[in-house]
């Protein structure tokens, strides 16, 4: 998760914009240019100010919730969305974390403005305004960012291609490697996987509706001979890797494979068959 905070832009363009604009604002306050404000238009203000904030979030994570059940519906009626899924999940809970952070502290300092405001006009006072109108700006424009981006057409899209770039950042013209003889050695794999998973397969069917049997995914069932020591840790996580790059390229991500992830199919190919055939091999 924290890799998020690392590589998500938007975080730390809104951060910069909230710094900006309550530097900027500040400023301007202490200058001849500003509005002068008396009493009641400052509690005004800012009891709108958190009103509309509170209420503008509160939509907002409701539609989220909504929109994120949708995801989980998806993803059970495709398995190979399981990825892209997963890591949209991931990149809309950290920005929402964010616009908590963002909405709390317009709150805490619109309700400090209030109980300020009888001290009167004030450097601090000044800045306490500048700083809580700074963070309700900054509020609405990462809800509408967050918004946008949720909603987007292409999300899957973009979701997968940032997991191609994760899983097999090394491809390039100069190392671009056979893409048919990686979706034949991920086939052949994936035909391993459902052979030795099918006993997991029954019972899994077993115990819903067979009306509507439930598919165990590639992943999950890699994880399954895992745990029964059928391959080891390092075979599991190629595994996993291979998974999510054939997935993410299906789903919309550059049909390009580097040399490397080609052998390392083969590879992957030749030990998951030996593995579950009692041979001994690692990875």
């Amino acid at each position: 998760m924290a890799r998020y905070w690392k590589e998500f832009p938007a975080i730390w363009l809104f951060t910069a914009l909230f710094v900006v604009l309550s530097i900027v604002s500040s400023i301007i306050g202490l200058s001849p240019l500003a509005t002068k404000l008396n009493e009641n238009q400052v509690l005004y203000l800012f009891s709108t100010t958190g009103q509309v904030i509170a209420a503008v979030y509160g939509l907002t994570l409701t539609g989220f919730i909504f929109f994120r059940n949708e995801l989980s519906r998806e993803e059970f009626e495709d398995e190979t969305l399981a990825e892209a899924v997963d890591a949209l999940k991931a990149r809309y809970f950290v920005l929402l974390a964010f616009i908590t952070l963002l909405v709390l502290l317009t709150i805490f300092l619109s309700n400090l403005a209030i109980a300020k405001e009888a001290v009167g006009p004030t450097f601090g006072n000044a800045a306490i305004i500048n700083t809580g109108q700074s963070a309700f700006v900054t509020s609405l424009l990462a809800v509408a960012y967050f918004v946008f981006d949720v909603v987007s057409p292409r999300r899957i899209e973009n979701a997968s291609r940032r997991l191609q770039d994760e899983v097999d950042p090394s491809r390039s013209e100069q190392t671009k490697g056979s893409l048919e003889e990686f979706l034949t050695n991920y086939n052949q794999i994936e035909a391993l996987l459902n052979v030795a998973g099918f006993p997991y397969q029954q019972s899994a069917t077993a115990s819903i509706d067979r009306g509507r049997p439930r598919h165990i995914s590639n992943i999950r069932l890699a994880e399954i001979l895992f745990r029964n020591e059928r391959i080891d840790k390092l075979q599991f996580a190629h595994l996993r890797e291979l998974i999510t790059l054939r997935n993410s390229i299906i789903h919309g991500a550059e049909p390009i494979v580097s040399q490397q992830a080609v052998s390392m199919s083969r590879d992957v190919l030749e030990r998951l068959r030996s593995a579950l055939s009692g041979g001994e091999g690692e990875l």
